[in-house]
């Protein structure tokens, strides 16, 4: 019981982790966009956390498998292997020279990536309150159960 309530505190972390690298990377995109940051600065901050957060989608997604947990496998295995296939074709970066043509087709992505990790994000929270509460009615109820056998 207890277990699968760490589990879920574990999940919470990584997609608060995975929702904040993404709006990180789209507040650099749009302070680019509106000139605040140069393309070299924001490509920088950019690339800085995209492989961790690559290793974080991987990470979760391996862990709901192992958990047998089906459903949040299956909705988090299409980014998985999206990321995995940027990566293998060498997309995953962002290039200095040609981040302003780029820029639209980026902050679409970074948009629909947030939009998928807000969603399972939700549905995270969802499963972390539900193990809660059967955490805390479980173990009331077992110890109303001890109380109860001492006094007979």
């Amino acid at each position: 019981m207890a277990w699968d309530l760490m589990f879920w505190i574990l999940c919470f972390f990584i997609k608060i982790a995975l929702v904040s690298s993404s709006f990180y990377q789209l507040l650099s995109l749009s302070d680019l966009e509106s000139d605040h940051l140069n393309p070299f600065e924001a490509s920088t901050r950019i690339n800085s956390v995209v492989i961790p957060e690559f290793l974080l989608q991987g990470f979760l997604c391996a862990l709901f498998l192992l958990t047998w947990h089906w459903f949040m496998f299956l909705l988090a295995v299409p980014l998985t292997v999206f990321h995995l296939m940027l990566y293998l074709n060498r997309k995953h970066l962002l290039d200095v020279t040609e981040i302003f043509r780029d820029l639209n087709n980026e902050k679409k992505y970074r948009f629909v990536k947030l939009g998928i990790y807000l969603l399972l994000f939700t549905l995270v929270l969802f499963r972390l309150l539900s193990a809660g509460i059967f955490f805390f009615f479980t173990s009331k109820l077992e110890e109303l159960d001890i109380r109860s056998s001492l006094f007979y």
